[in-house]
């Protein structure tokens, strides 16, 4: 038996958490950081850095495919499964190996093992008694289920999608979110046959309605099915594949049903409601500063409600690490956190939709610009479609930016800014936009809004 005292604890050590960390030691604080499994969490094992991984391989075979196009032969001998495996994990190594040489190069001691909160400022991990003047929660997610949908056999979440070792010839996938729509994209440029079910009356839901719309038409145009606004009832499944029934009858039948419905906060059992942390629906509730309503422990990441994204966990562990040394950090909404998803064709945004804008404002307040990507020199040499949306007060800032495209995530940077700064569209339009570059299209909304479109009417 062992005990641990240090300025902060950290509960866990994926994006928010890690993130916490780094910044205390920084500051001067001694910080303990408990991991029950590998430092990075679901981001950099099973989450974003893998299937980013997949999406390039997946990337690299529509260009292989198509290279003709481009005045390039060569012929697309298919996907070889071990080889995108060895590229996917040797990418997730490379991560994990410079994570922990940062980590261990700050000072931050690690403690292995699963931790539960026995107080407010103590944290148990198995016989060792780890104590911190704050504490940090941070203990990510997992990839949910339907009630009475079991995960197992030919039914798999995107942990199991990641470790197949063949391409499925058909796949249906339940939700067509982020993550739905991210494998979907993988699978189709693979060569398989894909069926998307989501309950909603769009993909994409929570994107500006005519970025769904786009987005729709151009997974139609790719050979993606999708059934939108029907709900999921049943599933079977034998050595063959599965049938997925839904409730207006329709039936689909595939090798594999991926569930992507979304991620629940990973808290049962770990000891918050009795050290008692308020608490709803498992996610642990907290004030804008994200502290609890037990004083000294703080919360961070996806079992904070609002946007499970890696981006937002890491942004809420400095912030956290900040408030405890006195810095009082600037809090920035979920609104204002950018968001990516990242299929062929890609989506980005920041702020607000046109209709929540107009819902905030009313009609006659808010104007919105859609710059189609048909006029983009640097779009139209890589080939891709699509547009920039950007909504703006009248007589007021740029309150969203909306996109989609190929590599329009690159753009989210400025995009970001713009919003955040409360930035006006006439103040951004004297700033050059290199040529020929995507940017341009950012630019081009910009100076439309300002009232001087060069290329559009």
């Amino acid at each position: 038996m062992a005990e641990h005292t240090f300025d902060l604890v950290v509960l866990g050590g994926g994006s928010g958490g890690y993130a916490a960390a780094l910044r205390a030691s920084q500051l001067g604080l001694s910080v303990g950081l408990i991991e029950k499994n590998k430092l990075g969490g679901t981001c950099l094992h099973v989450g974003c850095i893998p299937t980013k991984a997949l999406l390039h391989s997946a990337e690299v075979a529509d260009v292989a495919r198509e290279s003709a196009k481009y005045g390039i032969t060569t012929t697309f001998g298919g996907v070889e499964i071990s080889g995108v495996t060895a590229y996917r994990e040797e990418v997730v190594a490379s991560k994990y190996k410079g994570l922990q040489g940062l980590i261990k190069a700050r000072g931050i001691t690690t403690i292995a093992g699963e931790g539960r909160l026995v107080s407010p400022t103590t944290v148990q991990v198995g016989d060792d008694t780890v104590t911190g003047k704050n504490v940090v929660l941070a203990t990510g997610s997992y990839s949910r289920t339907l009630p009475g949908l079991e995960i197992g056999g030919r039914v798999i979440t995107s942990e199991q999608a990641l470790e197949l070792d063949f391409v499925p010839k058909k796949v249906a996938v339940l939700g067509g979110g982020v993550i739905g729509v991210e494998f979907s994209s993988v699978w189709r440029s693979w060569g398989s046959e894909v069926t998307i079910i989501e309950a909603l009356p769009h993909l994409v839901p929570n994107e500006d309605e005519a970025i769904s719309k786009q987005f729709e038409r151009a997974y139609r145009k790719r050979g993606i099915d999708f059934k939108l606004g029907v709900r999921f009832q049943s599933v079977t499944q034998d050595d063959n594949g599965v049938v997925v029934t839904l409730e207006n009858g329709e039936t689909v039948e595939a090798e594999l049903l991926l569930v992507a419905v979304g991620r629940g906060p990973s808290t049962a059992n770990l000891g918050f409601e009795e050290v008692g942390i308020a608490m709803d629906r498992g996610f642990v509730l907290t004030n804008e500063r994200l502290a609890t309503n037990v004083p000294g422990v703080y919360a961070v990441g996806d079992i904070v409600p609002g946007l499970q994204l890696a981006h937002r966990g890491f942004q809420q562990g400095i912030f956290v690490a900040e408030e405890i040394a006195g810095l009082n950090p600037v809090v920035i909404e979920d609104v204002n956190i950018p968001k990516v998803t990242y299929s062929d064709p890609e989506v980005a945004s920041v702020g607000l939709t046109e209709a929540k804008a107009v819902e905030k404002f009313g009609a006659d307040a808010v104007k919105s610009y859609d710059y189609n990507l048909a006029g983009n020199g640097k779009s139209h040499i890589i080939g891709t479609s699509g547009s920039i949306k950007v909504v703006r007060q009248i007589d007021g800032p740029v309150l969203g930016v909306h996109m989609i495209g190929a590599r329009v995530g690159e753009l989210i940077g400025e995009a970001q800014l713009a919003v955040n700064w409360e930035a006006y569209p006439e103040d951004i339009a004297p700033l050059l936009h290199a040529h020929p570059t995507q940017n341009e299209a950012l630019g081009e909304a910009f100076l439309a809004l300002a009232g001087k479109p060069l290329h559009g009417i």
